[in-house]
């Protein structure tokens, strides 16, 4: 396995379209993913004193943290309304392996900086709502 670039780990947000189509969130300086996996606990009096994990149970989720510099793009405009509203949306990791993730999330967090003469920049926190897919 070779090593990727981060400039090549984007995320994406959905057009609303039947495909959707996915357009990057314009001016992103990091990009930070992590898969949570809540393990369900099955261990006994016969474990041995060994923890058992049950597989594939318990709840997943995948977070997604983004900064970058605000650049008044259509998809920062529609994260924006996203998390005033509070509304679900499909969302898109890609990678530089060509890999993608893809599913439902919700804007957890989103906040604006700028200082005099500086750039305004943005930071955010997406929350995924159902299955998380490699497509």
């Amino acid at each position: 396995m070779t090593a990727q670039k981060g400039s090549a780990f984007l995320l994406k947000i959905g057009d609303g379209g039947n495909p959707v189509a996915y357009e990057t969130v314009a001016g992103l300086r990091t990009t930070q993913m992590t898969i949570n996996g809540d393990s369900v606990v099955v261990t006994h009096k016969d474990s041995g004193g060994w923890r058992e994990i049950l597989s594939g149970a318990g709840v997943r989720s995948v977070s997604v943290s983004a900064s970058g510099i605000f650049l008044g793009s259509g998809a920062e405009a529609t994260v924006r309304a996203n998390a005033l509203d509070g509304t679900l949306d499909d969302y898109e990791l890609s990678f530089e392996d060509g890999e993608r993730m893809r599913g439902r999330f919700l804007v957890q967090r989103l906040d604006y900086a700028g200082d005099f003469n500086g750039e305004r920049t943005y930071t955010l926190q997406l929350e995924s709502s159902g299955e998380v897919a490699s497509a």
